[in-house]
C-alpha cells in the first residue's frame, strides 16, 4: 500500500504539470466540493424548516383533537382522562371551536374562533409566547377577542378597540340567523402567516356562555411527545372513546407542507448528487488520459514486478485524493454556509430590498438553518463512494496494459 501510494503521488505530481490535465483534475476536484457544500446547505435549510414546523406552527395548531358530532361532548373529562392514559400525550385542554364573522363598520371577514382555557391551553399550546405579557394577562384578566395582529390591521383596531362578531343562531324553523355580539380586543397575538389573518381565541366561559357556541364543551385538545405519532396515538385513543367524535390531527390540517419538505429534501439530493456525478465523470477523464500518456510508465513498472494489485491501488489512491481534497473543502465550505446562512439570506434581502420569506404568507419570516453531523457524514460518504466507484474503470484500464507491446509503441 506505502508504495501504491507514492506512485499515486507520483502521477498526480505528474498531472498537475500538464495543463488539460491539471484542468479537468481541477474541476472535479471543484465540482465535487461544491456539491458538497450545496447539498449540506440545502439539507440544513430544510432541517431548518422542519423544526420551525415541529417546534412552531404545531406547537400553536392542534396535534390531535377530537370534536363532537352534533353540539358538545357528553362528558369532555372523561375523554381528556382517557386520553391522559396513553404514553405518547403529554397534556389535554378543552375548547369550543366556531366560525364566525368579524364586522368593523361595513367591513366583513370571516374568522375562526376558539374558545379556550388559559389555564389550559399553556399547557397544549405556544398561544402565551405569541402574545405580549400584558395583553396576555389582560386577556385572562377580562376576557374579551385575542385577535390576530394581521387581521387588526386589516381591520384597523388596536387593543381596547371593540368589534362586533356575527354568530349562526338556530331559529324555530330550522334556519339560522346571526346574532351580534360585541366584544372588547384585550390582546394580540403574531405568530406569522395566514394564522394571524383567520384565528381568534376567547375564553371559554365567553364562548360558551356569550357567543352560545355550544351548550359545553365541544372539543378536547391533545399535545403529544413525538408529533409524527399524532396519527397512530389518534386511532389509539379514538377507540377507546364512550361516544362517538370527529377525529383531526395536524397530518390532515397541516401534513402538506411536511410533505413538501420532504418532497424539495430528496429533489435536492437527486440534483446535488447529479452534479457530483459529473464532477466524479471528470476524475474517469483524468485516469483515463493518464493511463493513455503513462503507458510507457506502467509498462516499464509491470516489467520490473510490480504486481497488478499495487498498480490497481496506485489508479484508485489518485482518483480517490481528487475526490477526499473535493469532499474536505466541501464539507468545511457547507458547514460555515448552513452556519450563516440566515444571516446571508437576511443580507441579502437589505440589499436588494426584498423578502425571500414574507412573514404574511408564511409561518417563518426567515430562512431557517440547522446542520447535523449525520448529514455531513452522509453527503461526505457519498461522495467518497462516488469518487472510489469512478476510479475503477481506469484502474482496470491501467492493469490491463501489455507491457511489451506498450514499450514497442514508445519506441
Amino acid at each position: 500500500m506505502r508504495l501504491a501510494w507514492l506512485i499515486a503521488r507520483r502521477f498526480r505530481q505528474g498531472t498537475s504539470k500538464q495543463g488539460f490535465l491539471s484542468f479537468i483534475s481541477a474541476s472535479s476536484t471543484i465540482g465535487i466540493a461544491l456539491g458538497c457544500a450545496v447539498l449540506i446547505a440545502a439539507l440544513s435549510m430544510m432541517n431548518g424548516f422542519n423544526q420551525v414546523l415541529q417546534n412552531k406552527l404545531l406547537a400553536v395548531v392542534p396535534q390531535i383533537e377530537y370534536s363532537a358530532v352534533e353540539g358538545a361532548l357528553d362528558n369532555w373529562e372523561l375523554v381528556a382522562e382517557i386520553a391522559e392514559r396513553n404514553p405518547q400525550v403529554v397534556a389535554t385542554a378543552p375548547g369550543v371551536n366556531a366560525t364566525v364573522m368579524v364586522q368593523t363598520q361595513s367591513t366583513f371577514h370571516g374568522i375562526q374562533v376558539r374558545g379556550v382555557s388559559a389555564e389550559h391551553e399553556q399547557k397544549v399550546s405556544s398561544l402565551s409566547d405569541y402574545v405580549s405579557k400584558e395583553d396576555w394577562q389582560l386577556w385572562q384578566q377580562k376576557g374579551g377577542l385575542l385577535l390576530g395582529a394581521g387581521l387588526a390591521e386589516k381591520l384597523d383596531l388596536e387593543v381596547g378597540d371593540s368589534v362586533s362578531l356575527l354568530t349562526p343562531e338556530k331559529s324555530e324553523r330550522g334556519f339560522r340567523s346571526p346574532e351580534r355580539v360585541r366584544l372588547q380586543v384585550t390582546g394580540l397575538f403574531q405568530f406569522g402567516g395566514q394564522i394571524d389573518y383567520h384565528n381568534a381565541y376567547v375564553s371559554l366561559d365567553t364562548a360558551i356562555n356569550e357567543l352560545d357556541f355550544a351548550r359545553d364543551v365541544s372539543s378536547v385538545r391533545l399535545r403529544v411527545k413525538d408529533v409524527f405519532s399524532a396519527p397512530a396515538v389518534a386511532r389509539q385513543v379514538g377507540n377507546e372513546l364512550p361516544e362517538l367524535v370527529y377525529l383531526d390531527d395536524w397530518t390532515r390540517s397541516h401534513g402538506h407542507l411536511y410533505r413538501d419538505i420532504e418532497l424539495v429534501r430528496w429533489v435536492v439530493y437527486l440534483v446535488l448528487i447529479l452534479v457530483m456525478a459529473v464532477a466524479c465523470f471528470n476524475i474517469v477523464s483524468t485516469l483515463i488520459m493518464t493511463v493513455a500518456k503513462k503507458r510507457s510508465q506502467i509498462a516499464m513498472l509491470k516489467t520490473l514486478g510490480m504486481k497488478d494489485k499495487t498498480l490497481l491501488q496506485s489508479f484508485v489512491l489518485q482518483g480517490v485524493m481528487n475526490g477526499l481534497y473535493g469532499v474536505v473543502i466541501g464539507c468545511v465550505c457547507g458547514i460555515l454556509l448552513a452556519q450563516f446562512l440566515p444571516s446571508i439570506m437576511l443580507t441579502l434581502e437589505t440589499w436588494f430590498n426584498f423578502d425571500v420569506l414574507s412573514s404574511d404568507i408564511y409561518f417563518v419570516g426567515e430562512v431557517p438553518s440547522e446542520w447535523i453531523w449525520s448529514d455531513v457524514f452522509l453527503v461526505a460518504g457519498v461522495a467518497l463512494l462516488m469518487s472510489l466507484l469512478a476510479t475503477l474503470y481506469p484502474a482496470w484500464r491501467a492493469v490491463k496494459v501489455e507491457p511489451a507491446k506498450a514499450l514497442h509503441q514508445s519506441i
